[in-house]
């Protein structure tokens, strides 16, 4: 597996590059929150839990299992509520893809159906779909026929998301993009509502 960069911590980031479903649940907690911190997610997940394994989260007593991602420093600044969503994501990778959470990019026979299967878990929308679908693309190599017609400008070269981290300045010049990108609809928002 690519050695990911995204944490910026060398812990968090080994275990996003060695486990399919660090990488899936750093994914998820990555809204609202620093994305390096939402990408450390799991280690501290992980720390706590004593394993990532999809099966032992999913089976995990829901009300155990928010306490220690709600713990600080939490998982995210709604570590209880993501902390359900953690687990329904794990109950999906277990039920749907025996455990494994890289099979739903490894078997995936097209960009689309990559797509489909990311926005079918709990808490993957449509743009969190397309960025995941970019990060295992342009740091995994996981290119599948079509991938860059479904994840539209997160597929070319630039710092747009997550999928263009690899390092402390591709990360700042991601949180220059948004940051500009925010401004701009702020204003066009503004300009429309006069």
């Amino acid at each position: 597996m690519a050695k990911l960069q995204i944490a910026q911590d060398p812990v968090a980031d080994e275990l996003l590059s060695s486990d399919p479903f660090a990488l899936l649940t750093g994914m998820l907690l990555d809204q609202q929150f620093p994305m390096e911190r939402a990408f450390a997610g799991p280690a501290k997940i992980k720390d706590r839990f004593g394993s990532l394994d999809p099966a032992a989260i999913a089976a995990a007593d829901p009300a155990e299992f928010a306490d220690l991602c709600a713990t600080p420093p939490a998982i995210h600044r709604y570590g209880r509520s993501m902390a359900g969503r953690v687990q329904e994501v794990a109950r999906a990778v277990v039920d749907e893809y025996y455990g494994d959470a890289s099979r739903i990019w490894t078997e995936a026979t097209s960009g689309a159906q990559l797509l489909a299967r990311l926005r079918a878990l709990p808490g993957f929308g449509e743009q969190k779909a397309k960025i995941f679908t970019a990060l295992v693309a342009k740091q995994l190599g996981v290119t599948p026929d079509g991938w860059t017609e479904v994840v539209g400008d997160y597929g070319k070269d630039g710092f747009r998301s997550v999928a263009d981290v690899t390092d402390a300045d591709s990360l700042q010049r991601v949180r220059e993009f948004k940051k500009a990108a925010k401004a701009a609809t702020k204003a066009e928002s503004a300009a429309r509502g006069r």
